[in-house]
């Protein structure tokens, strides 16, 4: 028999600005502790020495995540130009340097070729996987760590401040999947004088905001009390990307246990992926078919 999980059933979002110095999962930890709950997770993992959005998912809200990990996200970092770091960031060792400052409007003509739908490769220290093993461990071992490009989709990539000639402010907005050191890595190597990111903050993913955020200190403040609650954001902000279906109690009923409900259709075609609402509250997403939503998860929230 399973061993029961102890905590809370508690269900929602909690967005964290993350502070420099910690692991996502540490963020992570830490919230579910202080809220006493079962069950926690993230969407979107942030580097140890980058700041802002980690949006905690608890309870029901953690079959949301793939969401929210797919949703546009926007980024604000530093390149330091003139120096390339084993990293691709401040942590590592400088493995190569340069004399070269480009001038503002030649970093600009540089940075149209990183937009739209690019190909990237990840750095050496990430957490992908290779042959089933991370590569940051291999890297760390010094083996020589190869990885594939894969597909970036790239919004917009703008220079937002110069504050000296070592130094240039970008902000990206992307899709999933996107290393900001590679990023910052690359763009030096087309400007030929090397760079990686100095500081990193995620400004916003998805319907999250960093200016929303909780600072972990409040986490720590007021943990283990009822106050943190009112913090919790409902579950269903983590779908606002999807169309909404109000459905009917008998519906509702079908679908929590795992068949199609009727659904009142709104700005929804066959085949559309969607989720279905009673009074408000999530009930399952599925697929809309001729009136009903065919679920592929459901949600059971705490009252």
């Amino acid at each position: 028999m399973a061993r029961k999980r102890k905590g809370r059933d508690i269900s929602g979002w909690l967005v964290v600005d993350k502070p420099a110095g910690l692991t996502s999962t540490a963020v992570v930890n830490k919230v579910r502790w202080a809220l006493d709950a079962k069950k926690a997770g993230h969407a979107g993992t942030l580097d140890p020495e980058a700041t802002g959005v980690l949006a905690v998912a608890l309870g029901e809200a953690t079959k949301t995540v793939p969401y929210i990990t797919d949703a546009l996200k926007a980024y604000t970092f530093t390149v330091r130009l003139g120096q390339a770091t084993n990293t691709d960031d401040a942590e590592g060792e400088v493995i190569a340097e340069s004399d070269v400052r480009p001038a503002d409007e030649k970093i600009k003509e540089a940075l149209l070729p990183f937009l739209g739908e690019i190909m990237q490769v990840p750095p050496k220290f990430s957490a992908v996987k290779i042959d089933g093993q991370r590569a940051y461990k291999l890297a760390r071992e010094g083996e020589d760590v190869q990885i594939e490009a894969r597909p970036l989709w790239v919004e917009e990539l703008i220079l937002l401040d110069r504050p000296d000639t070592d130094h240039v402010v970008l902000e990206m907005t992307c899709g999933k999947g996107g290393y900001v050191r590679s990023i910052a890595r690359d763009l030096g190597a087309a400007l030929g004088c090397h760079g990686h990111v100095k500081e990193l903050r995620r400004i916003w993913s998805g319907p999250f905001d960093a200016e929303e955020g909780v600072s972990l200190e409040l986490v720590e403040e007021l943990a283990k009390s009822t106050e943190l609650d009112q913090y919790l954001r409902p579950l269903e902000e983590g779908l606002a990307d999807l169309p909404e279906l109000k459905c009917t109690l008998q519906g509702a009923v079908r679908l929590r246990n795992g068949n199609p409900g009727m659904v009142m259709a709104a700005d929804v075609e066959y085949g559309d992926e969607a989720w279905a609402s009673l009074d408000g509250k999530a009930v399952a997403v599925g697929i809309y078919k001729s009136g009903e939503l065919h679920p592929s998860r459901v949600f059971v929230q705490p009252e």
